[in-house]
């Protein structure tokens, strides 16, 4: 199955793209610029896209990323600390990005002769992010197949959308995918910072995943701290 991945950087969709390498023809590597303040994960998949000996193409999408305002990671607001599950980090949400990005992805993959393309949605974004959800990946699987209808079958391959981040980590150890070559902080910095919802989120990842975590961290101990209070938060909401 001929295949173009799309590859932030991060360390799920580096992954991904390692296990897509594994067991299907991998025709490429697709990220977006769409104005993010955490720009250098694009950096990581061009790195990635590297050492697997495939292209990797770069979308320019910030002046419509530009429009999409109200989000931390495109507006000049500041990224919260805490856990993804916190109703802080909704302030995250960049409107519709997914759905515009598969779109390209789907329009590209088309011109290209591909067979799908794969995006690492996964479980631990269904908190927040209502385009990592099932619903959402069968709802757009299906309006491409009426979008396409009499041309070619391309697929949505989504292996991760039930999983949690730490079996990604298990994933991408067992493919031995280098994953401190990977980048998922939201403020963008020289290091991780530790405390904003993605950092913490990894932190957690490799503890529960028993994996050595590579990453270096400007505060390593906060995460415990961010998991504990969004289940008293979560206990509290469903009281």
């Amino acid at each position: 199955m001929k295949t173009i991945v799309i590859c932030s950087g991060g360390l799920d969709s580096v992954t991904l793209a390692h296990k897509v390498a594994a067991e299907n023809e991998l025709l490429g590597l697709l990220s977006f610029d769409y104005g993010q303040r955490h720009k250098k994960e694009i950096d990581f998949a061009g790195k990635c896209a590297d050492r697997l000996g495939t292209k990797h193409q770069v979308i320019d999408i910030s002046p419509l990323g530009a429009m999409l305002s109200g989000s931390a990671l495109t507006d000049d607001i500041a990224v919260p600390d805490g856990h993804y599950a916190e109703e802080t980090m909704k302030i995250t949400v960049v409107p519709n990005r997914n759905a515009i990005m598969l779109a390209i992805a789907f329009g590209i993959a088309s011109a290209q002769g591909a067979d799908a393309v794969a995006a690492a949605v996964h479980g631990g974004d269904h908190f927040i992010y209502p385009d990592c959800r099932p619903a959402f990946i069968e709802a757009f699987q299906s309006m491409q197949d009426y979008a396409r209808e009499g041309q070619s079958n391309i697929k949505l391959y989504t292996p991760f959308v039930s999983m949690a981040k730490a079996d990604i980590v298990s994933i991408g150890q067992g493919l031995a995918v280098p994953l401190d070559m990977t980048w998922s902080c939201y403020r963008g910095g020289t290091s991780h910072c530790g405390r904003c919802g993605t950092c913490v989120e990894r932190i957690e990842a490799f503890a529960l995943a028993l994996v050595a975590d590579p990453t270096e961290y400007l505060d390593g101990e906060y995460w415990q701290t961010a998991v504990e209070n969004s289940k008293k938060q979560r206990g509290c909401r469903n009281v």
